[in-house]
């Protein structure tokens, strides 16, 4: 359900950005570990963009997959869908290092 918070708010700053233009296109960054969900950001950009001069605007998502470095060894990886542990030296000591980004790149205005 959040996800309506967060298209209202890539709503208002599409319009605020846009001067007054019909805005064509939002292109959105999300990462891996955002938790943000695409179909339902695009469902409710359909409903709340309706009369405004973003309605009919496509969403272009671009998904940045999840990184996490190791803190025993410093090794970067991609993690599994089984285990965040490092392929390197098996810590579980790791952090996200990309993967939790989240914002509008830019917007197409006519």
């Amino acid at each position: 359900m959040h996800e309506l918070a967060v298209t209202q708010s890539i709503l208002d700053i599409a319009l605020k950005h846009a001067g007054g233009r019909m805005v064509r296109q939002v292109n959105l960054v999300i990462g891996q570990f955002s938790s943000i969900v695409d179909d339902s950001v695009q469902f409710y950009w359909d409903i709340i963009a309706k009369g405004t001069l973003a309605e009919g605007a496509q969403l272009r998502f671009e998904r940045i997959p999840g990184e996490m470095r190791c803190a025993a060894c410093g090794h970067v990886f991609r993690p599994g869908s089984e285990s965040f542990a490092c392929p390197a030296c098996a810590s579980s000591a790791v952090r996200v290092s990309k993967g939790r980004e989240f914002y509008m790149d830019s917007i197409d205005v006519a």
